[in-house]
């Protein structure tokens, strides 16, 4: 409850705009995200590996978490409970103080469609749509209005206004990234997750989309949670977490 009450006051004048813009609550009465105690195990061989091993982590609107760790560490499967992708072994997972790890399928499957965005490392565009039509289909499939007005908008803003009619293998790697990121805010998602956004660019090129990433996050209402082992990109975030041992703690 502290922690809401820090972010409440910090939140800037923009997110709050977005909120009106989404017709969100400007000062949500509970936390984005929170997972308690959260269990992971797998089977391997006669073996039982715990890679979560009661995780805790309350994530406030308009915050972003890095949570950073070695490969194998566990933080790719964290970010596949947060979104619904896998089931936890013990714990509650919670969007917006609704729990979500007991749903069924079907339900789950809205609950991404609608509240919650990915940008990945290989960035995942559809080939066969244009950069613009990448941006605009999942406001489509929401119904959303002005979706190709969003799209746009949203291109202009990552630096691409003039790629929109370009196919992602008619782009740069940097490119294809950055219309990765106005895809995933583009429904401006409560919960935004991001798995290392920027392993598959060069230095200079990832830097320049980690700066329209945190742009973009600070215009939106979203908790946003990045999943890394690059220094670098944990520095854009407001609050560092290392996964060890299967448990959270902070990070330098």
């Amino acid at each position: 409850r502290e922690r809401l009450v820090i972010w409440r006051a910090r939140m800037p004048e923009a997110n709050r705009r977005a909120c009106v813009a989404a017709n969100l609550p400007a000062v949500p009465d509970t936390p984005r995200l929170e997972l308690r105690r959260i269990v992971r195990r797998f089977s391997s061989g006669d073996r039982t590996l715990e890679v979560l091993a009661g995780v805790d982590l309350t994530v406030a609107p308009g915050e972003m978490v890095a949570i950073l760790g070695p490969s194998g560490s566990g933080k790719s499967t964290l970010l596949a409970l947060m979104a619904g992708l896998d089931r936890p072994g013990a714990g509650e997972i919670l969007l917006d103080g609704e729990r979500i790890d007991d749903r069924g399928e079907d339900e789950l499957a809205r609950i991404r469609r609608t509240g919650i965005g990915f940008v990945f490392q290989s960035f995942q565009l559809l080939q066969h749509l244009t950069a613009r039509e990448n941006v605009s289909l999942p406001l489509e499939l929401l119904a959303r209005r002005n979706a190709d007005e969003r799209a746009e908008e949203l291109l202009a803003r990552v630096g691409l206004k003039d790629r929109g009619h370009h196919y992602p293998s008619q782009l740069s790697g940097g490119e294809q990234q950055r219309v990765a990121l106005a895809r995933a805010f583009g429904p401006r998602p409560a919960l935004l997750l991001a798995d290392e956004p920027t392993g598959n660019l060069d230095r200079d090129t990832g830097k320049r989309v980690l700066s329209i990433f945190r742009e973009l996050h600070d215009d939106a209402t979203s908790a946003t949670v990045v999943a890394t082992h690059d220094p670098e990109v944990a520095r854009l975030a407001d609050r560092r977490l290392r996964l060890h041992d299967g448990r959270l703690e902070p990070a330098s």
